[in-house]
């Protein structure tokens, strides 16, 4: 393994030279071409959150990788943007090698948790607690062919679908699709119905905390080639009835914030949306749709063609500052990881929940 050298940045501080070795990383290895990889996703948390840094790596041969975190007290660090990020880990060059606890003293921290760890990261994996899958759509060879294998895997899925939105078109108007709405409206009705489903599910609102407002604003205004905030919008009559908002890289679009109007719920607009959505990100060329992690829900797992492995955990190293953490935190960690490796357990905390939301 080379020797490393480290420094830690604010990511506004970035150069060129160093943006165009993170996105040549990027383009390399087609595992990082997640955008909550890129670098725009973390300049923009950088506009939003003070304690956002990114660790750079360099060794003999130049700049072997960038660990985007924040930063808390006490030496306690965390992927960023962990509270909405659905990717994380080190971008790094082909063939590069880690040692976890080592990055960690490089970079002035004792502990750094991560939840939605990228695949690739061996340096990690002894310190993973949970392991889980994706839901991914294959795009790879056309939204035909995607459609086609669809029918085929979940057929009543696939027909009832379609027969919904002829009826909501016969019912109400003509279904018309935008895949990436520039419009301010459109984003303040996709928010608002999503702060609605999250009160309804008994879950916090994302969109209740100011900042994340503002890094959605930020993302949604960015539109070049390799990466764009694209908020799409399926709408009845010119009507909007659900929508989308997510990034993508040039290949692989990511499942976010999707919501609808409860108003059309009987005929499954946000199902319908996705299926435009994937048909629309097919042909300009994105190979790949995530919808993120899966657990507990029908219409992901019936979208599925297939999936890609997420971990979470903590890498602590043998100091006070990580010992102390563990006893505050590892009982809740644990606890979670009960409910969500237990299906029965996940189905009753889910419908308590629910059960809550509907009371507030």
């Amino acid at each position: 393994m080379k020797r490393s050298t480290f420094a830690v940045v604010r990511p506004r501080e970035l150069g060129d030279s160093e943006l165009t070795a993170w996105r040549d990383m990027q383009a390399a290895q087609p595992h990082l071409a997640n955008p909550f990889l890129s670098p725009e996703f973390t300049i923009a948390m950088g506009e939003v959150s003070r304690a956002a840094r990114v660790g750079i790596i360099s060794d003999e041969e130049g700049i072997a990788g960038f660990l985007p975190f924040e930063v808390g007290g006490g030496g306690v660090g965390a992927a960023i943007g962990s509270w909405v990020s659905l990717c994380q880990g080190v971008i790094h060059r082909p063939g590069a090698r880690f040692d976890a606890e080592a990055l960690l003293k490089g970079l002035g921290l004792h502990v750094w948790a991560f939840g939605c760890l990228v695949e690739g990261q061996p340096w990690f994996q002894p310190y993973e607690t949970l392991s889980q899958q994706s839901v991914v759509l294959d795009l790879s060879s056309g939204y035909a062919d995607y459609a086609a294998e669809l029918a085929k895997r979940s057929s009543k899925f696939y027909k009832s679908t379609l027969y919904k939105e002829r009826k909501l078109g016969r019912d109400f108007g003509e279904v018309t699709f935008d895949f990436a709405s520039r419009s301010a409206d459109d984003f303040r009705v996709l928010r608002e119905w999503k702060s609605s489903q999250y009160r309804r599910m008994g879950r916090a609102d994302r969109f209740g905390q100011p900042w994340v407002v503002e890094l959605a604003d930020r993302l949604h205004a960015i539109d070049a080639p390799a990466f764009a905030g694209p908020l799409s919008m399926m709408y009845v009559d010119g009507r909007p009835v659900a929508g989308h908002f997510g990034l993508r890289s040039d290949s692989v679009l990511i499942g976010w914030f999707p919501a609808y109007d409860p108003e059309f719920a009987k005929y499954s607009p946000g199902l319908i949306q996705h299926l435009h959505m994937a048909e629309a990100a097919a042909g300009i060329g994105i190979r790949a749709l995530d919808l993120g992690i899966g657990t507990g829900s029908e219409y992901k797992d019936a979208l599925r063609s297939t999936g890609a492995p997420v971990t979470e955990g903590v890498v602590r190293r043998r100091t006070l500052g990580a010992t102390l953490h563990k006893l505050r935190h590892e009982p809740v960690r644990r606890a979670r990881r009960l409910i969500l490796e237990t299906p029965a357990l996940y189905g009753a905390v889910d419908k308590m929940l629910r059960a809550y939301g509907r009371r507030r």
